[in-house]
Order: C-alpha cells, then sequence, then structure tokens
C-alpha cells in the first residue's frame, strides 16, 4: 500500500474546536504533513480560521463574521477564532491548504495574500476553492500553487485549466473511482480528496492510487501508513499543465 500525504481537515476537529491554535497542533502532533484551513475576512478586512459565515454553530453566537471587526471578534470568542497570521506562526514549517471560503473577490484574495507574504509563508502554502476562487487567486499570483476543487465528475474544461494551471485536482472522495484516478494521472496532475473519514473509505483511495487525502482524522490516516513515511510533494509555482 502506497503512502499518501495526510492533510488534516480543519485541524483535528475530533479532539478539539476546528480552525482553532490547538486543533491545529494538535494535527500535527497526530502525524499530519499539512494541514487544511478555512479562511473569511472580518469586516475590517483581516483574514480568520473560520468555515462557517457565522459564529452560530462553533460559538453558540448568532453574529455573521461580516458584521464584526477582528477586534470584536476576539472579544466575543475570547481570542478563540484565530487569524491567518496567527495559524501560520504556529503551524511552523508544516505545509497549510487554506480553503477560501464565501464569496471571493479580488479584495478577499489580495489581503490573503499579503498575510502569507509578510508571514514569509508563499513556500508553503497553496489555495483551493472551486474555478471562481482559484481564478482570482492565479490571477493575483501567477507562482501560486492551486488545488481546484471539484464536485461533480464533469472534467474541468481545457481552457479553465489552462488558465488556473492548477497543480491538484481536488475532489470529493466518493466521485474517485480508479478510471478517475488513471484519467488524473495521465493529464499531469496531482489527485487530492476530501473528506473520508473512515478506515475503509482511507484503503480504498490507497488503493487507488491518490495522492493525497484531507481527512478529519488525520491520526487514523497517519497510522494506515508504513510507518516513517509520507508522501509530500515539494511546493511547486505554477501548476501542471494539460
Amino acid at each position: 500500500m502506497q503512502t499518501v500525504t495526510a492533510v488534516a481537515h480543519r485541524g483535528d476537529p475530533y479532539r478539539f474546536r476546528e480552525n482553532t491554535i490547538d486543533s491545529l497542533r494538535s494535527a500535527l502532533d497526530q502525524g499530519a504533513d499539512a494541514v487544511e484551513v478555512d479562511v473569511r475576512l472580518t469586516r475590517d478586512g483581516v483574514p480568520v480560521l473560520l468555515h462557517d459565515a457565522t459564529l452560530e454553530r462553533l460559538w453558540e453566537l448568532d453574529r455573521p463574521l461580516r458584521a464584526l471587526s477582528a477586534e470584536e471578534l476576539r472579544g466575543v470568542t475570547a481570542g478563540g477564532v484565530p487569524t491567518l497570521a496567527q495559524a501560520l506562526a504556529a503551524t511552523g514549517d508544516s505545509r497549510v491548504m487554506v480553503d477560501l471560503c464565501g464569496r471571493v473577490d479580488r479584495r478577499f484574495v489580495e489581503r490573503v495574500m499579503d498575510v502569507v507574504r509578510q508571514c514569509g509563508a508563499r513556500e508553503r502554502v497553496y489555495y483551493c476553492a472551486g474555478a471562481e476562487a482559484m481564478l482570482a487567486v492565479r490571477a493575483a499570483d501567477p507562482a501560486a500553487e492551486i488545488a481546484l476543487t471539484r464536485t461533480t465528475l464533469a472534467p474541468p474544461r481545457p481552457a479553465l485549466l489552462a488558465v488556473v494551471r492548477p497543480r491538484w485536482l481536488n475532489y470529493r472522495f466518493s466521485l474517485v473511482t480508479r478510471d478517475l484516478a488513471a484519467h488524473v494521472q495521465r493529464t499531469g496532475h496531482l489527485l487530492s480528496v476530501w473528506t473520508p473519514d473512515t478506515r475503509r473509505s482511507m484503503r480504498r483511495l490507497l488503493d487507488l492510487g491518490v495522492d493525497s487525502i484531507t481527512t478529519n482524522r488525520v491520526d487514523v490516516l497517519h497510522a494506515l501508513r508504513p510507518q516513517g513515511t509520507s508522501r509530500l510533494p515539494a511546493s511547486h509555482s505554477g501548476g501542471a499543465t494539460s
């Protein structure tokens, strides 16, 4: 059974609240090669880690993030929602997959990339989301590493691939078949999948030869790999061509 890049989905959410510093650190302690985080902007344009548009599910506060400044957010969550800068500092030299959530426009992308650059993290950060968001990322940075998220089996349009130049094609795990895996490999892309959490699903994907698995149970995935090994492709500028 081959090894695979183990990406921790929002950190280690079975042990700690997702997208928090404790969750990210725990995931790395459990053997993650990289962590995936969800990023949105506060009212005053600060990138922070939060998947939902509101604080209701995680923090039991019926407040939309876009209505809060970064300072107000710190106050109502007791500092529990980290900024992207804090997350990058907490993850050391580890790779970070940044999922751009919600409505993505040029201002959003520029603010996120400004923080990544200021933190000296360009070489270890890569970006994932759908076509519209990844087009904005590519326009902002010709060298950004991109994982183009796919939610259907419809193949990405050649024109889209030519512009976005993703290194990874990032599929919902239930869509991945042997034929799809072989096709992605033929195009020269790496195959990333999200988010299987059972051993059975992980083993199936490992057998299919996927390159990366994003999971909420990174400790389980790590245990399925041969001990002492991982496969973490180095950062890459510009993506694959098809």
